[in-house]
């Protein structure tokens, strides 16, 4: 059975950018998944919380609707430090789990 998981950083949400596919939303990882639920290692905890927290920065909290007080260069570094992150735990957890990656451009 492969288990299904989504990827995507959510606003208000600084501790993990995981979420349970849609078909398994009583997920045993939780909704969304606590990190510590999963077979990942320390570092790939703290990096997916690391990134998490860091997003959270990319929103203007005065008027989330307002354009992200981010500069490009900002939104690159974040995006290519999400895609390596993203390599990591597909490697770590392994051809038994399916992670979408469920990021929009920003």
């Amino acid at each position: 059975m492969a288990y299904h998981l989504r990827y995507f950083f959510e606003a208000g949400v600084p501790h993990t950018p995981l979420w349970p596919g849609l078909s398994d939303l009583d997920s045993p990882y939780g909704f969304p998944c606590e990190l510590e639920r999963l077979p990942l290692s320390t570092a790939t905890r703290n990096e997916l919380e690391r990134l998490c927290e860091w997003y959270q920065s990319s929103i203007g909290w005065e008027y989330p609707p307002d354009p992200s007080p981010w500069t490009p260069e900002q939104w690159t570094l974040f995006r290519q430090q999400a895609d390596a992150a993203l390599e990591t735990l597909r490697c770590e957890l392994g051809d038994d789990w399916i992670i979408e990656d469920r990021r929009g451009g920003s």
